[in-house]
């Protein structure tokens, strides 16, 4: 869309600061720091540069990005659902029969797809990524993602949300270790509900970017392809307040209020402009 939507860069940036510093500290991962004074400790270089990227940027170790998204599903929805629908099956794998839309996943599976360069990604099978980077690294990443994803299911419930699904991504450092990387657990790498207006059998409410979904739907001209048609300035707005919700509900503070942690003294050492 041409219309950029006011605080989707921070409300992305800070939710996955908040997750990697609170429920998956424990998870080895590539976040340095998003704080806006060590980031230019760190490189000095952007000292001179305008200050828009503050509370958007983040620093980073370097990674090799394995080319796999590590999608993680707990309900049957979006293309899974499109899948389950044609062949009664999940990335080539069969699903019990008589399910409905938005039904739960019990337990909940892994669902990597490729990450395509052009186009869409393409659920692959389990074995598909063990013959792509070896059966080891594939167990590892399906071992990670099932534990980050009911780790993270189990805290947006108790803020009254649910954890749909959601994708992952992996990558390597020169030393070998095995990084999460990328955005975690985030609006636009996941679909979180609000559980009071859950029911199975259709298709939910999301806490995204809905509001544009729903107005391009609405429009009977669009054939879906570039350019995209311009966005009303109220949609653009619903969408904003969308994703300041979301990050309201999961952290329990409000966008303008929170304070990224820092951490630790790694914060400038460990960077490599």
């Amino acid at each position: 869309m041409r219309e950029p939507v006011p605080d989707k860069g921070r409300v992305l940036t800070q939710i996955t600061t908040w997750w990697l510093s609170t429920h998956f500290s424990h998870i080895p991962h590539h976040l340095i720091s998003v704080r806006p004074d060590e980031i230019r400790r760190a490189i000095p270089g952007l000292a001179a540069c305008p200050n828009a990227w503050e509370g958007r940027a983040t620093l980073v170790r370097r990674t090799r990005a394995l080319p796999i998204e590590c999608v993680v599903r707990g309900y049957l929805s979006g293309s899974a659902w499109k899948e389950y629908r044609e062949s009664g099956t999940l990335a080539g794998e069969p699903l019990p029969p008589g399910l409905a839309e938005s039904d739960p996943l019990v337990p909940a599976i892994f669902s990597p797809a490729t990450k395509a360069q052009e186009g869409h990604d393409e659920n692959i099978t389990f074995e598909q990524v063990a013959d792509l980077l070896g059966g080891d690294l594939a167990g590892r990443l399906r071992a990670r993602s099932l534990d980050i994803y009911e780790r993270g299911r189990a805290a947006a419930a108790e803020a009254g949300i649910i954890l749909a699904d959601t994708k992952f991504e992996f990558g390597t450092t020169p030393e070998g270790d095995l990084l999460l990387i990328d955005e975690v657990l985030t609006p636009d790498s996941s679909r979180f509900w609000p559980r009071e207006h859950y029911a199975p059998g259709r298709g939910q409410p999301s806490l995204d970017k809905q509001p544009v979904r729903d107005y391009l739907e609405s429009l009977p001209d669009w054939n879906k392809q570039y350019p995209p048609p311009p966005l009303p300035p109220d949609v653009v707005a619903a969408t904003s307040e969308r994703y300041r919700n979301l990050f309201r509900r999961l952290t329990g503070t409000d966008l303008d209020a929170y304070e990224p942690p820092r951490f630790g003294p790694a914060a400038t050492a460990a960077a490599t402009p």
